[in-house]
């Protein structure tokens, strides 16, 4: 039997320094403790498998509007609601993923709906939504998924005529476009994700996400792809992150499953490397990642990361850098 682990984050960003926790962090931090105490409980006591441990916790933070998933979702150049997400199960390779949704409450719901049907493994737009009508998914006028905090800043990003793909994990560069409205020094919270450990030593992970400001229509990010956003099998699990694209044109989910199991590296240093080989292409970040052993790290090269862990029945959450680009065993 193995000891049971939870890993989340709420998104990495921000190159310049740790300027402390801002006016809206409380409300990011309550959830996922939430999460951390009930999924994680219901983890360590063996009621919640780890594939149903991570849609629940993902679930949650799409709920959170503070956060870049589900409601609170970041708007595109257009103005419209753009969602992404996937997941993935370790023990089999079962996975689902869709993007482009803008009616759907929980995306991730969705992507694990095409996991559990098995076939397709991912679908986009409005052919992805009617499958959730169909399969009895909540669904929501697009309106509704759109906070004001989110409205704000796409005005304040149209008015700046920014580029697209001005991050909403970009910490300095959204600062310019808020102007710190809202009582906020820096970006708000950005893609979500979990992974998961249960106590029959399986794993899984989940990823989802709004994507970037002003990004221009159609576009997708890293967050619905297998072995870019997300991956798991029987040695790791993984949730990343940052600027898609980067992780995309490096697999960076995959290659750090590979490079753990193909070399002598230690779960840190994977993390490390598989950061290293994103930077140059632009893809500042993070991720999150556990073993099959309970081993797990939080590596971020961004000024922050919301992020939190439960193991050993102990919560910890954190946002800077400090200790928690620590790494852990259970």
């Amino acid at each position: 039997m193995s000891v049971p682990v939870l890993l989340i984050h709420g998104g990495a960003g921000g190159d310049g320094p740790w300027g402390g926790p801002t006016k809206l962090d409380p409300g990011r931090i309550d959830c996922m403790t939430i999460i951390l105490q009930e999924v994680g409980g219901a983890l360590e006591r063996g009621e919640i498998s780890a594939l149903q441990a991570v849609t629940i916790a993902v679930q949650i933070m799409e709920d959170e509007p503070l956060f870049n998933a589900g409601r609170g979702s970041v708007l595109d150049a257009q103005g419209d609601i753009s969602m992404d997400a996937s997941i993935m199960n370790g023990p089999d390779g079962a996975a689902g993923a869709c993007a482009g949704l803008k009616n759907t409450k929980h995306p991730i719901a969705l992507a694990r709906h095409l996991l559990d049907n098995g076939w397709p493994v991912i679908m986009i737009g409005e052919g992805a939504e009617e499958v959730g009508r169909k399969a009895g998914l909540d669904m929501v006028e697009s309106d509704w998924l759109k906070t004001d905090l989110r409205r704000a800043q796409w005005s304040k990003w149209q008015a700046a005529n920014d580029r697209p793909g001005s991050t909403d994990e970009d910490d300095n560069a959204l600062s310019a476009i808020l102007d710190h409205d809202y009582e906020i020094e820096r970006a708000p919270a950005g893609t979500v994700g979990a992974v998961a450990l249960d106590v029959d030593g399986e794993m899984a992970a989940a990823t989802s996400s709004g994507g970037m400001t002003g990004k221009p229509p159609g576009r997708i990010g890293d967050s619905c792809l297998i072995g870019a956003g997300t991956w798991a099998d029987g040695r790791v699990a993984i949730s990343c992150t940052g600027i898609g694209e980067a992780y995309i044109r490096t697999a960076a989910a995959r290659r750090f499953s590979d490079l753990y199991e193909l070399t002598d590296m230690t779960l840190a240093d994977v993390g490390d490397r598989v950061l290293e080989e994103v930077a140059p292409l632009g893809g500042r970040g993070g991720l999150i990642a556990l073993n099959s052993h309970g081993e797990f790290i939080l590596p971020f090269h961004t000024t922050l990361m919301y992020r939190g862990v439960w193991a050993n029945g102990r919560i910890t959450t954190d946002i800077g850098p400090d200790s928690t680009r620590e790494k852990g065993k259970s």
